[in-house]
């Protein structure tokens, strides 16, 4: 049996997605999805797992993952590769379950509207699958609110024209009672047409009928009646999720697509069959020694039809001045004419984009690999060292980075790497007070200004005597061996300044620009530029890219905060008790909007008055104005 750590994945993506386990001999073991592949997956890598899940992971040798959209597309996704694969561990997906459909049998007199599981049939007119049958269930009872059409069997139907009386859908008005000619043939299929017409939009005209019954409710004060309006739009729209996650079935081809990095790429390889994925992979290629001129995507193409059957069409998202030669190739290996497309827009775009973000994440996931290697991580920074004519190997990082709008909502971020590794414990955000004005260059020279206080403070301190008293450990006391600022020669040299300020004069300082990567030295004319296919080169580019991550999330949430409280100050009879008591509850506009009247009247001092005045407000901008549900901030629209 394997031991589980000796394959135990770095860099998971924290996205939704599906995972697969393999065996010593390449078989598939077991395939699951996540909401969040990276929460799950380190699950099985903890002690006390249960027996079974315990005897799977020792049974694998590796795993790896395949990155979606969303929830519902990673449980379809499961499902077909676990109807494929047939893993010894996927006991309870063998019932032989389907999703479920909404059926229209179009070849009726009288069509009727029904849901099935079973398999697909001439004379039906199919919509969906969908993933949540609660959901369906539930969107199927507004749909007959909505499109009166007949939904009972063909015994119950002739029974009811024989005895000239309808069923209880009849009378409740979820039926238009053709059995006994209450609507004639031709009006009841309008009704048809419409139906089709309205599954085929998405449903958007009942979302705004029933989104505007629920505020009426709500002003009304009716507020159980408006919590159920609000459930039923829920179930709508996670219907029209599951339809909408589903590729269309007309749908079969390969999609490949490429990533690019500086020293590398990655290719990504989706097969979908009648609108299934059936099969995924990706490769990595080492771009160290390629001609500049190399073809990476015909190269790629070239390479996976010597392994892979030759489909009628590709689709890929780099576009090949002229296929012509290739396809004739791969006409000549399989006798049939292959297609290479280079889509513009629609769904097969979306679906290369889901292509291309798995290309990504197996890049980072190779990189990460390499980066842990500590030959490697040895040998990058002794590269580093003897590019920027360093005294000593730079152990210690530190990367500072800015983020801002015009000025206004400033912090930085201060990321920390050693030895080439990135300690997570030792990262720090600062926030810059917006009643003054702030560019980058000021706040860089502010905030390694603030940093390097702290180490002087600190740096005499005696550690093990705190930490025999059980204090905490002094935050800044280590000083690192090479700082690194986010930007050209104006930040470098702000943070050069700041330094001299302090006296301190044994700390290298760098800049990393973006434009051509190069790293600029306050006390220079020209900058240094690394090899483009140089481990030096990628470390500082990661460790850039993280602290600029790492500013831009605190960035969002503290713009998040500022959006909402300049919200809360419009609305009429709040006062400062109040506003404080409602951004600590829900922190940003996203969650205010999601929350309810009940919910916000809940939070303490707000009261049904103030809440629903509240929705209100947030209603009327959710028509006049574009809220980012993510960073909270409001756009006017034009």
């Amino acid at each position: 049996m394997a031991d589980p750590n000796s394959y135990r994945p770095q860099g998971v993506p924290d996205e939704p997605g599906v995972y697969r386990f393999f065996d010593e001999g390449g078989r598939v073991i077991y395939v699951g999805k996540a909401r969040s592949l990276k929460n799950r997956l380190n699950s099985y890598f903890q002690k006390n797992l249960p027996e079974k899940t315990n005897r799977m992971v020792h049974a694998a040798t590796r795993v790896d993952w395949t990155v979606v959209n969303s929830e519902v597309e990673a449980l379809q996704l499961e499902f077909t590769w676990i109807k494929e694969e047939s893993p010894q561990f996927n006991v309870q997906f063998r019932d032989d379950k389907s999703y479920p459909f909404l059926a229209i049998s179009v070849k009726e007199d009288f069509p009727r509207l029904f849901i099935t599981r079973r398999a697909k049939q001439k004379g039906i007119k199919y919509f969906g699958p969908f993933a949540h049958a609660w959901a369906l269930r539930t969107t199927f009872d507004l749909i007959l609110e909505l499109f009166p059409i007949r939904s009972c069997s063909k015994s119950n139907f002739e029974r009811a024209q024989k005895s000239k009386r309808q069923c209880l859908l009849g009378d409740i008005g979820k039926c238009a009672a053709p059995c006994v000619g209450r609507i004639d043939g031709e009006s009841h299929r309008l009704l048809i047409s419409k139906l089709s017409e309205f599954m085929e939009g998405g449903g958007a005209d009942l979302e705004a009928r029933l989104q505007g019954e629920m505020e009426r409710a709500a002003k009304l004060e009716q507020f159980e009646r408006a919590a159920k309006i609000r459930d039923r739009l829920r179930a709508l729209e996670l219907a029209n999720e599951s339809t909408q996650a589903a590729i269309s079935d007309s749908i079969s081809a390969d999609f490949i697509a490429l990533h690019d990095d500086i020293t590398h790429s990655a290719a990504s390889f989706f097969r979908v069959r009648t609108g299934r994925v059936v099969g995924s992979r990706a490769w990595i290629m080492d771009r160290t020694n390629l001609p500049e001129d190399e073809n990476l995507i015909l190269a790629t193409l070239e390479l996976i039809y010597r392994e892979y059957e030759i489909p009628r069409e590709i689709y890929v998202n780099v576009e090949i001045p002229d296929s012509t030669a290739l396809e004739d190739l791969l006409l000549q290996r399989s006798g049939i004419k292959t297609v290479i497309h280079f889509p513009q827009r629609g769904e097969k775009v979306e679906i290369l984009e889901t292509v291309k973000r798995n290309a990504h994440q197996s890049l980072i996931q190779f990189l990460s690999k390499r980066a842990n290697d500590a030959a490697v991580s040895g040998r990058t920074l002794e590269e580093l060292a003897t590019a920027l004519e360093l005294d000593e190997l730079p152990l210690r990082i530190e990367c500072f980075d800015i983020s801002n709008i015009q000025g206004t909502s400033v912090v930085a971020s201060m990321v920390v790497f050693e030895d080439g590794q990135p300690k997570k414990s030792d990262y720090r955000r600062f926030g810059i007070d917006d009643k003054e004005k702030f560019d980058d260059t000021r706040a860089m020279h502010h905030v390694i200004t603030r940093r390097f206080k702290r180490y002087l403070e600190e740096k005499d301190l005696d550690l093990e005597e705190i930490a025999a008293e059980g204090g905490a450990r002094p935050r800044f006391a280590y000083p690192p061996q090479l700082v690194i600022v986010d930007g050209g020669r104006g930040q470098v040299n702000a943070a050069a300044r700041a330094l001299a300020e302090l006296g301190i004069t044994d700390v290298a300082l760098v800049g990393l620009a973006k434009r051509l990567e190069e790293i600029w030295f306050p006390d220079r004319t020209y900058p240094v530029i690394l090899k483009r296919n140089s481990e030096a080169l990628y470390l500082v580019q990661r460790i850039r890219d993280e602290a600029h991550r790492f500013a831009i999330t605190f960035h969002r949430s503290k713009r998040s905060r500022l959006m909402l409280e300049s919200l809360l100050d419009e609305i009429a009879g709040l006062g400062e008790v109040r506003r404080n008591a409602l951004l600590e509850t829900f922190g940003s506009i996203a969650a205010l909007r999601k929350a309810s009247a009940t919910e916000i009247a809940a939070v303490p001092g707000v009261g049904e008055k103030t809440a629903n005045s509240i929705v209100e407000t947030l209603t009327k901008i959710a028509g006049n104005y574009e809220v980012d549900t993510e960073t909270g901030e409001i756009t006017e629209h034009p």
